[in-house]
């Protein structure tokens, strides 16, 4: 999977939990009829948030986007629908372009961040793993730090 493709899946996966946790919301609030949608979706977007945020990371070292392009990236998950926007900006601009950067037979890495994003990359079912461990640790300390807005009732 090109970055570009890595990028595209998961900004429409982001948009598309921003919706279903949308229509949860409106469920609970304005109908009133059930909080299961919040419950149930809540959890799918913080987990495609939280995946999203990981990806941004890697290609930002991969791409070498410039820091206003990563930090771009990172807050293009917080408004509903952005990150698509994002995604094809990015694409438009060329930024998207290529190949894993830094994989097998690529350029030897320069730095900290490069070195672990090679080594992700060598090994991809090491790096599938690492990914499945770091949204799921991210997600239990969200989980235990609460709604990102105060306590949701």
């Amino acid at each position: 999977m090109s970055p570009r493709t890595l990028y595209s899946r998961i900004a429409l996966a982001e948009v598309v939990s921003w919706a279903l946790l949308l229509t949860g919301m409106f469920l609970k609030y304005v109908t009133r009829t059930t909080e299961l949608g919040v419950t149930v979706f809540g959890m799918v977007h913080g987990v495609v948030f939280i995946a999203f945020c990981l990806s941004t990371v890697l290609l930002w070292v991969n791409q070498r986007w410039t820091v206003r392009e990563g930090l771009l990236g990172l807050a293009s998950a917080i408004p509903p629908f952005l990150t698509v926007w994002w995604e094809r900006r990015l694409d438009r601009a060329g930024r998207l372009d290529g190949g894993w950067r830094l994989g097998r037979d690529g350029e030897a890495p320069a730095n900290p961040a490069e070195r672990l994003v090679a080594a992700l990359l060598a090994r991809p079912v090491v790096a599938v793993a690492v990914g499945f461990v770091a949204v799921a640790a991210l997600t239990s300390v969200a989980l235990v730090v609460g709604p990102p807005v105060g306590k949701q009732g």
